[in-house]
């Protein structure tokens, strides 16, 4: 088993998917330690640190890598299974933007009533515990909250030498923000370079479904991911499976567009995989799956289409690729 170990430096961190040499190689079957900032590279610690003030627009939502994988060729599909994400710190912060989020009037969705506040809250992050503690700024009330760690961004470097800010999510990945991209989870993705030019970032200690204020429990992570790679076969939206689902995944404006990108996927998925008529598959996803909220708040939205494998009475897909990765995974937390 080969281990590959990066710790970015804080100039290193990169903006964008695509546009940006590789800083690192790595063959298929490699594991890969990382270490990922959060979404404010580490510079929003306490009240007064609010991200207008202490961070820089465009650089927001940093990402480890990108890596090049060996062999990776437009046309195939990357496999990410990710063995482990755990908080690098004891604390997390989350905030409300004046124009950013799901409930304020935004750029793009101009209103006449006053921009809500900028607002810093702090979590304590217990990690033997397993939970983050809530507290209110403006009142005594308290809660903790399981502990559910997942990254917000992964992606592949997208076609035609194009580059996306890491904070808009699309078909080659990005800030997709859905809770289902936790430990345990296998993330599809299309290649559409040489080396495939895969990166992660946006670490959190756990996110509603939605990210509805525009911020989740940002944390910068330690993560463990297995790489893998599937010659000759495409992807054309991020696509996840667990040890009891597969989900598919659209991104767009509006969120109707990403609920049919997501839902599509699946029918098609779904059909290819069991061999049914495209209509039965239709029928057999409206009834059996699914449709968990990414994000609501981002440049593009994300939805997310979920059904169990269960349904489908037919072998794993990509010829088994997440089970192979399981059994490397465990093979990992065993001997570490």
């Amino acid at each position: 088993m080969n281990v590959v170990s990066y710790q970015p430096a804080p100039e290193e961190l990169s903006y964008t998917f695509g546009g940006r040499p590789a800083v690192g190689r790595v063959r298929p079957g490699t594991v890969v330690e990382l270490f990922t900032e959060d979404c404010f590279g580490g510079r929003v610690r306490g009240f007064g640190d609010l991200p207008s003030k202490v961070c820089e627009f465009p650089y927001l939502n940093p990402v480890t890598g990108p890596f090049h994988v060996e062999g990776a060729e437009p046309g195939d599909t990357l496999a990410l299974h990710f063995i482990s994400i755990e908080p690098a710190r004891d604390w997390a912060v989350s905030t409300t933007f004046p124009h950013f989020g799901a409930l304020t009037g935004t750029h793009t969705t101009a209103m006449l009533q006053p921009p809500l506040d900028e607002v810093v809250w702090l979590y304590e992050v217990d990690r033997e515990k397993r939970v983050v503690r809530y507290q209110a700024r403006r009142g005594d009330f308290a809660v903790e909250m399981p502990l559910d760690p997942m990254h917000g961004t992964v992606g592949v470097a997208p076609a035609a030498s194009e580059a996306r800010m890491t904070i808009t999510p699309d078909a080659h990945g990005g800030n997709m923000d859905t809770p289902e991209l936790r430990a345990g989870v296998t993330v599809y993705l299309g290649v559409n370079v040489d080396g495939a030019l895969f990166s992660i970032g946006d670490g959190h200690c756990r996110q509603g479904h939605g990210e509805v204020c525009g911020t989740a429990v940002e944390a910068a992570m330690n993560t463990v991911v297995a790489v893998d790679l599937i010659k000759g076969v495409t992807t054309p939206w991020p696509r996840l499976e667990d040890d009891l689902h597969i989900m598919s995944t659209g991104s767009a404006r509006p969120l109707e567009d990403a609920y049919r990108i997501s839902q599509h996927d699946l029918v098609t998925w779904t059909s290819s995989l069991t061999g049914l008529d495209e209509l039965d598959a239709y029928q057999l996803v409206s009834q059996g799956a699914e449709a968990p909220v990414g994000n609501v708040c981002d440049t593009n939205y994300t939805m997310v289409a979920k059904i169990p494998k269960a349904y489908l009475n037919t072998p794993t897909p990509y010829a088994s690729t997440h089970t192979t990765l399981r059994t490397l995974s465990t093979h990992y937390l065993t001997t570490r």
